[in-house]
Protein backbone atom coordinates (compact mmCIF):
# COMPACT_ATOMS: atom_id res chain seq x y z
CA UNK A 1 0.00 0.00 0.00
CA UNK A 2 1.16 3.27 -0.81
CA UNK A 3 0.81 6.92 1.09
CA UNK A 4 0.75 9.70 -0.34
CA UNK A 5 1.68 12.87 1.84
CA UNK A 6 1.11 15.73 -0.74
CA UNK A 7 0.60 19.98 -0.21
CA UNK A 8 -1.56 22.16 -2.75
CA UNK A 9 -1.03 25.37 -3.51
CA UNK A 10 -2.45 28.18 -6.00
CA UNK A 11 0.61 29.44 -7.81
CA UNK A 12 0.40 33.27 -8.02
CA UNK A 13 2.86 34.03 -10.97
CA UNK A 14 4.44 32.52 -14.27
CA UNK A 15 7.96 32.61 -12.19
CA UNK A 16 7.79 28.50 -12.21
CA UNK A 17 8.44 28.94 -16.02
CA UNK A 18 11.96 29.44 -16.67
CA UNK A 19 12.87 26.56 -14.54
CA UNK A 20 10.81 24.11 -15.65
CA UNK A 21 12.21 21.35 -16.96
CA UNK A 22 9.78 18.50 -17.85
CA UNK A 23 6.08 19.01 -19.26
CA UNK A 24 3.53 15.96 -19.75
CA UNK A 25 0.37 16.49 -21.28
CA UNK A 26 -2.57 15.06 -19.28
CA UNK A 27 -6.04 13.52 -19.89
CA UNK A 28 -7.64 12.22 -16.53
CA UNK A 29 -10.69 10.90 -15.70
CA UNK A 30 -12.80 9.51 -12.75
CA UNK A 31 -14.70 6.17 -13.02
CA UNK A 32 -16.94 7.41 -9.90
CA UNK A 33 -18.47 10.96 -9.07
CA UNK A 34 -17.74 13.06 -5.98
CA UNK A 35 -21.35 12.79 -4.85
CA UNK A 36 -20.78 9.15 -4.56
CA UNK A 37 -17.70 9.90 -2.18
CA UNK A 38 -18.90 12.69 -0.53
CA UNK A 39 -21.89 10.53 0.53
CA UNK A 40 -19.79 7.62 2.28
CA UNK A 41 -20.85 5.19 -1.18
CA UNK A 42 -17.03 4.69 -2.02
CA UNK A 43 -14.40 5.50 -0.11
CA UNK A 44 -11.54 6.04 -3.13
CA UNK A 45 -11.53 7.95 -6.20
CA UNK A 46 -10.94 5.71 -9.12
CA UNK A 47 -8.73 7.73 -11.79
CA UNK A 48 -7.62 6.86 -15.30
CA UNK A 49 -5.05 8.80 -16.49
CA UNK A 50 -3.03 9.12 -19.53
CA UNK A 51 0.85 11.10 -19.37
CA UNK A 52 2.30 11.63 -22.32
CA UNK A 53 2.84 7.83 -23.68
CA UNK A 54 1.79 6.27 -20.26
CA UNK A 55 -1.21 5.15 -19.15
CA UNK A 56 -2.56 4.19 -15.23
CA UNK A 57 -5.62 3.12 -12.91
CA UNK A 58 -5.42 5.16 -9.89
CA UNK A 59 -7.25 4.75 -6.50
CA UNK A 60 -6.87 7.16 -3.62
CA UNK A 61 -8.95 7.32 -0.27
CA UNK A 62 -10.97 9.93 0.74
CA UNK A 63 -9.69 12.09 3.07
CA UNK A 64 -9.11 15.93 3.02
CA UNK A 65 -5.60 16.94 3.70
CA UNK A 66 -2.21 15.87 2.77
CA UNK A 67 -2.15 12.22 3.94
CA UNK A 68 -4.39 9.69 1.80
CA UNK A 69 -3.59 5.85 0.87
CA UNK A 70 -2.93 5.50 -2.98
CA UNK A 71 -2.49 2.62 -5.04
CA UNK A 72 -1.20 3.12 -8.58
CA UNK A 73 -1.48 0.77 -11.72
CA UNK A 74 0.12 0.81 -15.40
CA UNK A 75 -2.07 0.10 -18.02
CA UNK A 76 -2.16 0.31 -21.17
CA UNK A 77 -3.17 3.16 -23.15
CA UNK A 78 -5.25 1.37 -25.32
CA UNK A 79 -7.30 0.80 -22.55
CA UNK A 80 -6.84 4.30 -20.77
CA UNK A 81 -8.45 5.29 -23.83
CA UNK A 82 -11.25 3.11 -23.66
CA UNK A 83 -12.10 3.49 -19.90
CA UNK A 84 -11.83 7.81 -20.47
CA UNK A 85 -15.30 6.96 -22.82
CA UNK A 86 -16.76 5.60 -19.40
CA UNK A 87 -15.87 8.00 -17.24
CA UNK A 88 -18.57 10.80 -15.22
CA UNK A 89 -18.08 14.33 -15.14
CA UNK A 90 -15.54 15.53 -17.63
CA UNK A 91 -12.43 14.91 -18.55
CA UNK A 92 -9.51 16.82 -17.43
CA UNK A 93 -6.65 18.05 -19.78
CA UNK A 94 -3.74 19.82 -18.16
CA UNK A 95 -0.22 19.82 -18.73
CA UNK A 96 2.40 18.78 -15.63
CA UNK A 97 5.45 20.76 -15.54
CA UNK A 98 8.58 19.74 -13.05
CA UNK A 99 10.08 22.13 -11.15
CA UNK A 100 13.32 21.69 -9.11
CA UNK A 101 12.98 24.10 -6.55
CA UNK A 102 15.53 23.83 -3.13
CA UNK A 103 16.14 20.13 -3.10
CA UNK A 104 12.31 19.60 -3.77
CA UNK A 105 10.63 18.51 -6.96
CA UNK A 106 7.21 20.48 -7.58
CA UNK A 107 4.57 19.71 -9.87
CA UNK A 108 2.81 22.57 -11.69
CA UNK A 109 -0.46 21.94 -13.20
CA UNK A 110 -1.96 23.95 -15.69
CA UNK A 111 -5.28 22.91 -16.86
CA UNK A 112 -7.13 23.73 -20.08
CA UNK A 113 -10.54 23.50 -21.29
CA UNK A 114 -13.49 24.03 -18.86
CA UNK A 115 -10.49 24.40 -16.17
CA UNK A 116 -8.23 26.82 -17.63
CA UNK A 117 -7.09 29.27 -16.10
CA UNK A 118 -6.54 27.65 -12.99
CA UNK A 119 -2.63 26.81 -12.19
CA UNK A 120 -2.06 24.80 -9.14
CA UNK A 121 1.60 23.40 -7.31
CA UNK A 122 1.95 20.04 -5.81
CA UNK A 123 4.78 18.46 -3.52
CA UNK A 124 5.36 15.40 -2.28
CA UNK A 125 6.75 14.99 1.55
CA UNK A 126 8.09 12.53 3.22
CA UNK A 127 6.67 13.02 5.92
CA UNK A 128 4.28 15.15 7.03
CA UNK A 129 6.08 17.85 9.24
CA UNK A 130 8.69 17.55 6.20
CA UNK A 131 10.42 21.14 6.07
CA UNK A 132 10.53 22.44 1.73
CA UNK A 133 10.88 26.09 1.32
CA UNK A 134 8.66 28.32 -0.65
CA UNK A 135 8.86 29.61 -4.07
CA UNK A 136 8.68 32.70 -4.70
CA UNK A 137 5.34 32.23 -7.45
CA UNK A 138 3.67 29.87 -4.67
CA UNK A 139 0.30 31.52 -3.25
CA UNK A 140 -1.86 30.45 -0.43
CA UNK A 141 -2.29 27.06 0.62
CA UNK A 142 -5.48 24.95 -1.30
CA UNK A 143 -4.15 21.16 0.61
CA UNK A 144 -8.22 21.28 2.28
CA UNK A 145 -10.17 22.91 0.05
CA UNK A 146 -11.82 20.23 -1.51
CA UNK A 147 -13.06 22.55 -5.44
CA UNK A 148 -9.10 22.07 -5.91
CA UNK A 149 -9.63 18.52 -5.72
CA UNK A 150 -9.01 16.85 -9.36
CA UNK A 151 -12.48 14.32 -8.94
CA UNK A 152 -14.24 17.86 -7.77
CA UNK A 153 -12.76 20.44 -11.05
CA UNK A 154 -14.28 17.20 -12.95
CA UNK A 155 -18.00 17.53 -11.58
CA UNK A 156 -17.63 21.23 -10.99
CA UNK A 157 -14.76 22.83 -13.58
CA UNK A 158 -13.02 26.42 -13.12
CA UNK A 159 -14.95 27.58 -15.47
CA UNK A 160 -18.49 27.41 -13.97
CA UNK A 161 -16.83 28.72 -10.66
CA UNK A 162 -19.00 31.62 -9.08
CA UNK A 163 -16.78 34.83 -7.74
CA UNK A 164 -17.80 33.93 -4.71
CA UNK A 165 -15.80 30.29 -5.52
CA UNK A 166 -12.86 32.09 -7.37
CA UNK A 167 -11.99 34.60 -4.07
CA UNK A 168 -12.99 31.97 -0.85
CA UNK A 169 -11.17 33.40 2.29
CA UNK A 170 -11.07 29.30 3.29
CA UNK A 171 -7.66 28.84 2.14
CA UNK A 172 -4.41 29.04 4.00
CA UNK A 173 -1.60 32.22 4.02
Amino acid sequence: MGIEIERKFLVTSDGWRATAHEVVPMAQGYLNDLVTVDSGAMRTSVRVRIAGDAAFLNLKSRELGHTRQEFDYPIPVADARALLELCVGGVIDKRRHYVEHAGHLWEVDEFLGDNAGLVVAEIELKSAEEHFARPDWLGVEATDALRYYNLALATHPYSQWSEAERNAMDLKE
